[in-house]
């Protein structure tokens, strides 16, 4: 390991995971993301996420009592279409964060501030079984039915990143989540289901010239909710991610994942096209990079194709 990660240089390494989170929001609780549109479907979405707590990655740090306060802004497009008859979707985002930490390294107190446009985020989606590509006209008509999706996110190292710096808003690296998931309609009420698994490029110019890799990160999602009226639900998340074990040049870090996240999520339409949900999550079981309190406002326009 190079000496430019000494201890009194490492500062938050432990909140280096929180900051690059906010971005990539690899623990995000999302219910509904295989839930069906018509074909035709245009969204514009604006996310506000409040994220503070604790967040430990490695215990055997010299580090204590660390704090994260981080305010992040993203703005995204998705729009649905068919393919081969099943329906299908492509979206993108792109988050702007803003985070203060603190800590004590070897009981001394340090504080940092991050700002800046973080790594772009892709996802594709398609409807494999239950949902065909239906128009709205059609869509409208149809019965609710069991309907199995497979998705592919990816990030990009677009965000910002300088190398002398410990701390970043953006990776520097590559990230791909592949992921099946379920959704099983029970009259007003809905179960969901998925799982998929984060795979990481090597970030190679990490603090001055480091490799900093990680393993694979398995995620898996639970949610369950009612349907009062269309656009008007309420859903309960639980979430649990094992694995993401860094490696510093080759040398591994005491920092394995195995979290448990709980949470709510409420969704209402508030005007024509016009829709907002308020979600809130906390960690409950966790072991390294989890334990932080995080709240999400969703603004979302949506239209249809003439």
């Amino acid at each position: 390991m190079k000496r430019a990660l000494s201890c009194h240089k490492l500062l938050f390494a432990s909140a280096v995971l929180l900051l690059q989170a906010a971005t990539a929001r690899a623990q995000e609780l999302e219910p509904r993301t295989y839930s069906a549109s018509p074909i035709g479907t245009n969204f514009l979405v604006a996310n506000y996420t409040y994220l503070t707590g604790d967040v430990l990655t490695d215990p055997s740090l010299p580090i204590t009592d660390v704090q994260a306060h981080i305010n992040l802004v993203a703005l995204g497009y998705v729009r649905t279409f068919g393919i081969a008859g099943h329906s299908a979707s492509l979206g993108f985002g792109l988050p702007f964060a803003s985070g203060d930490m603190s800590g004590n390294v070897i009981d001394a107190p340090r504080e940092v501030h991050r700002a800046g446009i973080g790594d772009l985020r892709l996802r594709f989606a398609f409807n494999l079984i239950g949902d065909p590509a239906l128009t709205p006209e059609e869509f409208a008509k149809r019965t609710p039915r069991t309907s199995l999706g497979a998705s592919l996110t990816m990030t990009a190292p677009t965000g910002q990143y300088v190398p002398s710096r410990l701390i970043n808003v953006g990776t520097n690296r590559w990230s791909f989540k592949p992921e099946i998931g379920i959704s099983q309609p029970i009259g007003q009420w809905f179960a969901e289901a998925s799982a998929g698994v984060w795979f990481f490029t090597d970030n190679n110019d990490f603090f001055g010239g480091n490799r900093r890799s990680q393993d694979p990160l398995a995620v898996l999602q639970l949610h369950t909710g009612y349907n009062f009226r269309p656009g008007l639900w309420v859903a309960g998340d639980l979430g649990y991610d094992t694995g993401g074990r860094t490696q510093l040049n080759g040398i591994p870090n005491q920092d394995r994942r195995a979290n448990v996240r709980y949470g709510m999520t409420f969704a209402t339409p508030i005007a024509d096209g016009w829709s907002a949900k308020l979600a809130m999550s906390n960690g409950f079981v966790t072991r390294a990079g989890g334990d932080y309190k995080a709240i999400l406002l969703t603004l979302q326009y949506r239209w249809f194709d003439r």
